[in-house]
């Protein structure tokens, strides 16, 4: 049942070292009117208490005509963070399985500290606690006892007319995620309007429940439960948020500005995982490998190793396109499905252990697809020793796969080491992480072997995978591996970098990405990249890819594809040999590549302080209006501009440089423009907008001599039969 009654007011002010409480009880049939003018001034003096305490945090609890309210004011806070009443239905509110009931009534008990207030309710044969501490920052618990039946919590947050959030996760919108691609999208970093349920769904799959406020506040709810948050979708005026579980914990951040508090819960999520210097190289990969009989211009193969494999190695060395690491998609194993028992497919990848021999002699790291599940025989022994997630209903056996329960310490050691270790000692140096966020069973009826309910493990099985994959590729190559998956939660950053899940190729999937660069830097996810051209759904365009090549050089990891199982050389449609294309892909490799050391440098600061490499302008320079509205261009690492673009036929940008710098032009070093003024840039299909901040001496060479002499090296093609007998095949 709703409690009624709204009589209790107590605030609790903390101000140069001095308490003030003030309490007003409820007496209705006592009070005097002298008593009652007393407290009346005492209110209408307290934002001048408020005021006096300026450098401090504050702690207030209040309950008048407009119901109960909780307020939290940070030092650095724009407004406070003010947890109010809905339609009178109360400050908060939980969940059982006979209904909700919401909290309206006046604390039973009221327990003041110095730096933390507690409040208590009776709810027939429950006691409802919600306490606050604070020190650095505001950490706030609601609990109940007993709560076993306790399904869900929520609360709601005032939004201000004009307050800015953004994080929770790399998607553009929630649902379908096509919907982040759709024609005509308007939505971008800010999340106002949205509802965004926060559970992992595939495939662009990162999330983290951590918002940002531009009134200078970061809220984290700690867990793994799912939840909800409508943010002023249903009604303008609020942010309402509800998490599954028995409780209720999160944190509200407070620091000097945005920049301080995505670096301090990075750390808290953190610290982030610091990969070896040449996973910010370029990259290669193919979503299927073919082993044919003829490269793509008909020469024979006389290479004894996968046919695209050594086509990609020749080709890219020909036209001296930078590489730096491969990785292979599924299928590569035995099997109908390709992944069967870690055993290599003889057919599709012959003499397997001497290509990754080979290819390491090139020093090229070689990296391969994984899945949280096993198949063939392994799947067999997995279900006979019941390491597998136990599911509700039967799998489906023609797929041949047991989803493996990551919470048995026995089943991850085998899997480590039965399948894992085997590649890896062979030679392989990483792992693509793919698929854990789409079969995990998503019921409270389900326990997995530590006893958690499936519902609970669900954002946290992408954890667990990332976690069991590092500890295995540490042991066996130490410091020198890559691992990357698409979906990730809380504290996955300390394992792997990641990837953008399938976003499509059409010229709005390129906008999703730039958006999801930017979003998962904020929650947490620094090291990231996309898939270059798209994944599938729908052809490949050529200017959206050519967009998409300068987009990914100026983020940590830069692999290309690209969709089609096509390479720029042999594209399904004219030109088929595209030296255009060709001629972009060698501009911004060498330029990513020659910036190695530059975002090695930024990762090592992103593990250290908890600043992301990808920093959006608004997290760097939150005080001018521009960096909120501007969503296209970011900061790579500390000096560089970038101002990406998706759309087709983009044959100029305004950019804007923020004020407080000077911006040398990089595409046209004898050009500095001061900061705080939109300048025009011409911007062909090869040319990105790219800024480099004056004072610091960074310079990426002629550009403009460098993709005029990419042309010159690719528009010819090379005689493969030639470059193959110089490889000694």
């Amino acid at each position: 049942m709703p409690f009624s009654g709204k009589s209790a007011v107590v605030s609790e002010f903390y101000g140069k070292g001095k308490l003030v409480n003030f309490k007003l009880s409820k007496r209705s049939s006592r009070f005097n009117t002298k008593t009652i003018m007393r407290k009346l001034v005492f209110l209408l003096i307290l934002p001048a208490l408020l005021a006096s305490c300026s450098g401090n945090r504050e702690i207030s609890f209040k309950s008048d005509k407009e119901g109960l309210s909780l307020t939290l004011n940070g030092p650095q806070f724009t407004s406070p963070v003010t947890f109010v009443e809905k339609s009178d239905s109360g400050l908060f509110f939980f969940d059982t399985p006979e209904g909700r009931t919401w909290i309206s009534s006046e604390p039973t008990k009221t327990v003041q500290n110095k730096n933390s207030l507690t409040l208590a309710w009776k709810s027939d044969d429950r006691e409802i606690t919600l306490k606050v501490v604070t020190d650095e920052d505001f950490n706030v618990s609601i609990s109940a006892v007993p709560g076993d039946s306790i399904l869900r919590w929520g609360v709601n947050i005032m939004l201000e007319p004009d307050e800015f959030i953004t994080g929770l996760y790399e998607r553009t919108v929630d649902g379908n995620q096509k919907n982040s691609w759709k024609p005509g999208i308007q939505e971008a970093m800010d999340l106002k309007g949205q509802s965004i349920d926060m559970i992992i769904k595939p495939t662009l799959s990162l999330y983290c429940p951590f918002d940002i406020s531009s009134n200078n506040y970061g809220l984290f709810v700690k867990g793994t439960w799912p939840g909800h948050y409508d943010i002023g979708k249903d009604t303008d005026y609020l942010l309402q948020m509800a998490f599954e579980g028995p409780s209720f914990d999160f944190t509200v951040y407070t620091g000097q500005d945005i920049a301080s508090i995505v670096k301090k819960h990075s750390l808290n999520v953190g610290p982030t995982f610091l990969p070896p210097k040449w996973a910010f190289s370029t990259w290669r990969w193919r979503d299927n490998h073919s082993n044919l009989k003829q490269y793509y211009d008909g020469t024979p193969v006389s290479a004894p190793y996968n046919s695209q494999v050594v086509e990609d190695i020749l080709m890219m060395k020909a036209l001296d396109i930078p590489f730096g690491a491969y990785w292979v998609d599924r299928p590569w194993a035995k099997g109908d499905f390709g992944y069967d028992d870690f055993e290599w497919d003889p057919e599709r990848f012959p003499e397997a252990e001497k290509m990754l021999t080979w290819l390491n002699k090139k020093d090229i790291p070689f990296m391969l697809w994984i899945a949280p599940w096993v198949s063939g025989d392994m799947k067999d022994y997995a279900v006979e020793h019941h390491y597998n997630m136990p599911q509700k209903y039967e799998e489906d056996p023609s797929k041949n796969i047991a989803l493996l329960d990551l919470t048995n310490p026995e089943a991850v050691e085998w899997w480590q080491y039965k399948g894992l270790a085997r590649v890896l000692k062979q030679g392989v140096r990483g792992f693509k992480l793919d698929r854990s966020e789409e079969i995990v069973p998503e019921s409270r009826d389900i326990l997995t072997y530590d006893q958690t309910t499936t519902r609970e493990i669900r954002n946290e099985y992408p954890v667990l995978y990332i976690k069991a994959v590092n500890e295995i590729c540490q042991e066996i190559h130490p410091d020198d591996f890559m691992i990357f998956p698409r979906a990730g939660y809380t504290h996955s950053s300390r394992y792997g970098g990641f990837w953008g899940g399938d976003i499509g190729s059409p010229q709005e999937g390129l906008r999703t990405a730039i958006i999801a660069a930017q979003r998962s830097s904020l929650i947490g996810f620094p090291i990231w990249g996309s898939d270059i051209g798209g994944y599938w759904q729908g052809a490949l365009d050529r200017e959206v890819t050519a967009r998409w090549l300068a987009f990914g050089c100026f983020t940590p990891l830069m692999e290309v594809g690209p969709t089609e199982d096509r390479a720029f050389w042999d594209m399904k449609n004219e030109p088929h040999y595209d030296s255009e294309l060709l001629a972009v892909w060698r501009t911004y490799a060498i330029i990513h590549t020659n910036l190695m050391d530059y975002s090695y440098n930024a990762a090592k600061e992103a593990r250290e302080t908890g600043m992301p490499l990808i920093r959006p302008l608004l997290m760097v320079y939150p005080d001018q209006k521009e960096a909120w509205n501007d969503w296209q261009s970011f900061m790579y690492g500390p000096d560089i501009l970038v101002s990406a673009i998706w759309k087709k036929g983009t044959s100029s940008r305004n950019v804007w440089l923020p004020a407080g710098e000077e911006w040398i032009d990089a595409w046209d070093s004898t050009k500095t423009y001061q900061g705080g003024q939109t300048v025009e840039v011409q911007t062909p299909m090869y040319k990105i907008p790219v800024f480099i901040r004056k004072r610091t001496g960074l310079s990426l060479g002629d550009l403009n001599g460098l993709y005029k002499a990419s042309l010159d090296k690719v528009k010819e093609k090379p005689d493969l039969k030639k470059v193959e007998k110089a490889e000694g095949f």
